[in-house]
């Protein structure tokens, strides 16, 4: 058995459901197709399906609506599928599934199972990137702007570009594996999958099976480096003049004098002072077209 967990508020359209509902029907025949009606949804009825024995839950969405349902099926036997329908899909282009229904839908039908590591972050689950500073900060405006105004590439890029200019790092106590460093990154990323979404590799060697995180931070150096550096994170090249160290680890926790924004998987969070961040390897099974990292 099969169940399709469609956000019909995913994507810069509303989602034609009727064609959704058809092109499933032509390839997955009988497979059951539920909509999300609110946040957390997801999750519900991911666990749902899980508890009855649901070979499968393929998630037609955004980043969050994925975050969501994997919360419903890590550490069960029920696979997650992705078909993408958000606005960096970070997480679908990673496992090479940043494509068209149709085409997602015949790569499902030869898709294999495989472990996937998770991280936790404040006892939050994130498939692919969480991480706290400059992209938190985006992350919780294009949020804001996406009740009232335009989601995509071009809202997200304007917030990011003004965001740049103004934001004003925080100094971070960071403790991983016993050693506390202090530091004040324009972000810091802990990284399953390699990107965010849209191509921008933030960790070019990270894998969603190697049992690590990769915590990259991004310093806060002059932003005629930083601007130089910016055409590498589109490459699977380490960007030059040294505006990122990445250390790989299992278990992390961060602490500042201030309120901690963050963001998991995209979606925004607040925690004061502290945010603790582990991992639980192969804790999902994921559906892939062939194996990935």
């Amino acid at each position: 058995m099969i169940r399709f967990i469609l956000n019909p508020k995913s994507g810069k359209e509303p989602a034609d459901t009727e064609y959704i509902a058809k092109c499933i029907q032509l390839n997955f025949p009988g497979a059951d197709m539920r909509l999300t009606r609110a946040p957390k949804h997801a999750t519900e009825l991911a666990r749902e399906a899980a508890n009855s024995g649901f070979e499968s839950v393929i998630v037609l969405g955004g980043d969050g609506t994925i975050n969501e349902a994997a919360q419903g099926l890590v550490d069960t036997q029920t696979a997650l599928g992705i078909i993408p329908r958000g606005s960096g899909n970070g997480l679908a282009r990673e496992i090479g599934m940043f494509v068209p229904l149709e085409e997602a839908l015949v790569k499902l039908q030869r898709a294999s199972v495989q472990p996937c590591d998770v991280g936790v972050a404040n006892e939050e689950l994130f498939l692919n990137v969480a991480g706290i500073g400059i992209e938190a900060n985006i992350a919780w405006q294009f949020t804001e702007h996406g009740k009232n105004g335009a989601r995509g590439k071009w809202p997200y890029f304007q917030l990011g570009a003004k965001t740049f200019f103004t934001y004003k790092p925080h100094t971070l106590r960071v403790t991983t594996d016993g050693n506390t460093q202090e530091i004040a990154p324009l972000t810091l990323v802990f990284a399953n999958g390699r990107q965010y979404g849209s191509n921008f590799k933030i960790a070019p060697q990270a894998s969603l099976s190697d049992g690590k995180l990769d915590m990259v931070e991004i310093k806060n150096a002059p932003k005629y480096k930083l601007a130089a550096a910016l055409p590498f994170f589109f490459t699977d090249k380490t960007p030059p003049f040294e505006v990122t160290a990445t250390t790989q680890i299992t278990h992390a926790i961060v602490e500042s004098d201030h309120e901690i924004l963050y963001h998991i998987d995209g979606e925004p969070r607040k925690t004061q002072h502290q945010l603790e961040i582990t991992l639980k390897k192969g804790a999902l099974r994921l559906l892939l077209p062939s194996y990935v990292h």
